[in-house]
């Protein structure tokens, strides 16, 4: 529990901080992530924040609301939850899954988001090398039920010599190339 909650605090301090610079003119930029430009990836980032605060606590699906502006509070509520052991235990009655894996789950959207926000607006996005890691390892476990339930695209080819977080961004369906 304790290395995914530092490393998730640590991706959701970088995500805010990200969201915190991104200006009202760079709202319709394209984004990796072909569904959203850059106001629609920062409103389901703060569904996804909601999603994985709930998830946490056995709660269920939130409903998707329009961008509010408020990723950074949300995003904090949501660390609060994960701080609880007992949100590390046992299965998700929502989506089935082990509560460690929704954990995963949420460090892999806070990343690779973060990830696609940086590109569009032409910023960086960098996470520890053990972060990118332990996302290289997750993607591969669970690529095939991600992307059978939509949540990764098809695999991008990446060379094995690429850095970590490149080649798990491959593996959940970016292109680590990607301009706008």
């Amino acid at each position: 529990m304790n290395e995914t909650l530092t490393m998730l605090r640590e991706a959701a301090g970088r995500t805010s901080k990200l969201v915190a610079e991104i200006g009202e003119d760079e709202f319709a930029l394209p984004t990796p992530c072909a569904d959203y430009n850059v106001r629609e990836l920062i409103n389901h980032l703060e569904w996804a924040a909601t999603l994985f605060e709930s998830l946490a606590q056995d709660g269920g699906f939130p409903p998707q609301k329009e961008y509010t502006g408020d990723f950074p509070e949300r995003v904090e509520r949501m660390l609060a939850v994960w701080a609880r052991p007992e949100s590390w235990e046992g299965v998700s009655q929502s989506m089935g899954l082990p509560k460690s894996v929704l954990a995963n789950m949420a460090l892999t959207d806070l990343v690779a988001h973060g990830w696609d926000l940086a590109r569009a607006t032409g910023r960086t996005f960098e996470v520890q090398e053990e972060t990118a890691a332990a996302l290289l390892a997750f993607a591969r476990q669970m690529a095939p039920t991600g992307r059978e339930r939509g949540a990764f695209g098809p695999e991008v080819p990446v060379r094995e010599s690429a850095p970590v977080l490149d080649r798990a961004l491959g593996v959940i369906g970016r292109d680590p190339a990607w301009k706008p």
